[in-house]
């Protein structure tokens, strides 16, 4: 890992891991500019690999570390872990009710959250948004961590999070720009409308990184919410999507490789 990386701040190298998240879901969105549509079974494919990265993510990234935490402050290892990862699915849950977005492939009738009339491009950048959010978080806590010491938290083990989410960030970008060019869009607005929607998260990451920083108490907590937010969207939008085109033993798949994956990831560079 090069020097400089590693003598940067929590906060600095939290910024930088999720603009690598960021960039990566331009790469996908990119995508519109060579193809007008994506293979249906490789997109499923994407979309369960996805889900397999974050489960995966949430347990050796976030839990794991959270119960050592608590573990090591004289806390029973399972209170902060079993409180942070409810309390992360319901705030998403409340965010999935209010917030107005569409699901990828569903009609415009069928959108989410409060009424709006606002056009189906923004309501599918405001999904996968809302996938983003969690996903920054987890990354700028995974450094807050490092930081704080905390046990099982190691900068590999961060980076790896970063790399994970990166990767599983390609398939949301295509997935959001080329059915936004199969409806008529230009390829250059199909692209900027995809990439838009992973700006959230170095906005996540570095809020995430201070508030672990300065307030270690929370940090438990803090691990198991990105936890727990997470797994409600792979529950909640990944899998229902990825299993939507009926390609159910590819998508499930792309799952177990995107768990074993982010698996490897974390054990090699933790």
């Amino acid at each position: 890992m090069p020097n400089w990386f590693v003598a940067l701040g929590p906060v600095a190298q939290a910024f930088l891991a999720t603009c690598f998240t960021w960039f990566v879901t331009a790469l996908g969105a990119a995508v519109v500019f060579l193809f007008k549509g994506v293979n249906q079974k490789l997109l499923d494919a994407m979309m369960g690999f996805a889900a397999g990265v974050m489960i995966a993510a949430s347990v050796w990234s976030l839990l794991l570390p959270a119960i050592g935490m608590a573990e090591d402050n004289g806390v029973p290892g399972w209170a902060p872990a079993a409180i942070g990862f409810l309390a992360g699915g319901a705030v998403l849950a409340l965010i999935d009710k209010v917030l107005p977005h569409l699901h990828i492939g569903f009609p415009r009738e069928e959108a989410e959250g409060v009424t709006t009339r606002w056009r189906r491009s923004v309501l599918l950048v405001l999904a996968i948004t809302l996938h983003n959010v969690p996903e920054g978080l987890a990354v700028g806590v995974a450094f807050g961590a490092v930081a704080a010491g905390a046990p099982g938290a190691s900068l590999g083990a961060a980076v790896a999070l970063a790399i994970g989410i990166g990767l599983q960030n390609f398939p949301e970008g295509a997935a959001v720009s080329v059915p936004l060019r199969r409806e008529g869009m230009s390829r250059s607005r199909a692209f900027l409308y995809g990439q838009a929607s992973g700006l959230v998260e170095p906005i996540a990451g570095v809020l995430g990184a201070l508030a672990v920083v300065y307030v270690t108490a929370i940090l438990p907590y803090a691990l198991a919410f990105a936890a727990g937010a997470m797994i409600f969207v792979v529950v909640e939008e990944l899998i229902p999507e990825s299993q939507r085109g009926k390609n159910t033993d590819i998508a499930t798949a792309g799952t177990l490789l995107g768990f074993t994956v982010m698996m490897v990831l974390d054990v090699a560079l933790g």
